[in-house]
């Protein structure tokens, strides 16, 4: 009796050990709070491999987009983020593979489980006219104005346009290849590789060799007048400005290598392989956006922006340091990327102008949020990612820290934030404890009181 007990054990033992060893899915979000359903969970995109023949006209898309992976943990599914468009076939390793979709959510489950530690491939081909979304910002996706498309995504817009684990958390390399008729142009991230021409189409193909968070990705499609000039340490820099726009957008961006020369003394070298703008003739329904290499600009550009346009070219220029290089690991500390840039492109002006200059703007910007009671290291708590909070609030911060530490700590603390960081993602307490470090000082109180108290504390003398 005691053997049979003592086989029956066994054999549930058994069986339950091999119920737990069975692969489960990947989890079909991060949990971020902003949105805990942006990415996905058990693997890690290595790169994206984007085939794109586009009608512009009809604004369709005939799609293909590969992406290498290694598996995080074992997986019988996966998930990856993908909204609109027609999925004509998912193919994993090259093999047929099921899927479904729920809205964004895409699960796809292969023929084999796939074991923790490899590498696997996802084939989709798809199709259709992408259709843009609202989140944070006014319109964001592959848009189609009257002259061209455009893409812009952040925070959420890439897995509109092609299968995407949709998180800054899982950066990847990108290759894209964009077939449209002849003599369109096409810009897009990274380097131009290659042009060719086969019956009245033209196929651009641009590498990104460097990390990028999907929502950086880009392309952009007219008639666009292309300007190529070196920068500092033979960096190539390459503008595709829109020919309705050209000559004033050129007026705009002339000093961009002077800038570049700027940061990368103030924060470290220059993090990326090229550099450029893309301007279009279209509103994008906000002024501008950091695409990585590429930065994207519209025709608000050419209206009355605060600070007027060079500022802006600052701005969108400091965030492939800060939000491109060193990128966020949860949107809810959106003031390391806004509040960075934006100090950042004071400190341009203070460059060109002086200190007493930097001191008015920065006076100015204090009346503004000192009647606002702001949290920018929690912008969740007022839904908007891209309130004064966050922009001027942060830049604020960044300027109290700057008095408090003294001129020479304070762009260590930067430098040393924008090496240790480079190519990662960061939250606001892995910047909190770089500052710590290099400044020797307790900070927890400094920066509690300026992103998360709640109103805006005096200005230190």
């Amino acid at each position: 009796m005691t053997k049979k007990i003592s086989v029956l054990v066994f054999l549930t033992l058994l069986v339950t050990s091999l119920a737990y060893a069975q692969p489960n899915p990947g989890e079909d979000g991060l949990g971020d709070p902003f949105n805990p359903q942006l990415g996905n969970g058990g693997y890690d995109v290595q790169h994206y491999d984007l085939n794109l023949v586009v009608d512009p006209d009809a604004n369709f898309i005939n799609g293909t987009a590969t992406l290498t992976a290694f598996a995080t943990e074992d997986m019988s599914a996966f998930n990856l983020d993908f909204l609109g468009l027609t999925v004509e076939s998912v193919m994993v390793d090259g093999a047929a593979a099921d899927f479904s979709r729920d809205e964004r959510e895409m699960t796809i489950t292969p023929d084999a489980a796939i074991a923790s530690g490899d590498e696997f491939t996802v084939t989709v081909a798809y199709e259709g006219v992408p259709e843009p979304i609202s989140d944070q910002l006014e319109t964001i996706g592959w848009v189609q104005y009257e002259t061209g498309s455009y893409v812009v995504s952040e925070p959420s817009g890439a897995s509109t346009w092609f299968p995407a684990n949709d998180h800054p958390l899982d950066k990847a390399t990108f290759t894209f290849t964009v077939t449209v008729p002849s003599p369109l142009v096409v810009s897009a991230n990274g380097l131009l590789t290659s042009v060719t021409e086969n019956e009245g189409l033209l196929t651009y193909v641009w590498e990104l060799s460097d990390l990028m968070a999907p929502y950086l990705a880009t392309v952009n499609i007219a008639d666009f007048v292309v300007t190529e000039e070196e920068g500092p340490d033979n960096l190539p820099i390459r503008n595709y400005l829109e020919a309705s726009v050209a000559e004033e957008a050129a007026d705009h961006i002339k000093n961009t290598s002077q800038m570049i020369a700027f940061f990368s003394e103030a924060f470290g070298p220059y993090p990326f392989e090229a550099y450029g703008a893309t301007y279009v003739d279209a509103d994008l329904g906000f002024v501008a956006l950091e695409s990585e290499t590429m930065s994207i600009f519209g025709t608000r550009m050419f209206g009355d922006v605060r600070g007027g346009p060079e500022i802006v070219v600052a701005h969108e220029l400091a965030h492939q340091w800060f939000g491109n290089s060193v990128s966020l690991a949860r949107w809810e500390d959106m003031w390391l990327n806004e509040g960075f840039a934006t100090y950042a492109s004071f400190l341009w002006v203070e460059h060109q102008n002086g200190r007493a200059v930097l001191e008015s703007i920065m006076d100015a910007q204090y009346d503004i949020i000192a009647v606002e009671m702001f949290t920018p290291g929690d912008p969740l708590n007022g839904s908007n990612l891209f309130g004064n909070g966050v922009y001027l609030q942060g830049a604020w911060t960044l300027h109290a820290l700057r008095i408090i530490v003294g001129d020479d700590m304070f762009f260590e603390i930067l430098r040393a934030y924008a090496d240790e960081f480079q190519y990662g993602n960061v939250t606001t307490q892995d910047f909190i404890a770089v500052a710590e470090r290099i400044s020797g000082e307790e900070l927890d109180e400094f920066f509690n009181e300026w992103l998360y108290a709640g109103g805006v504390p005096p200005k230190p003398e």
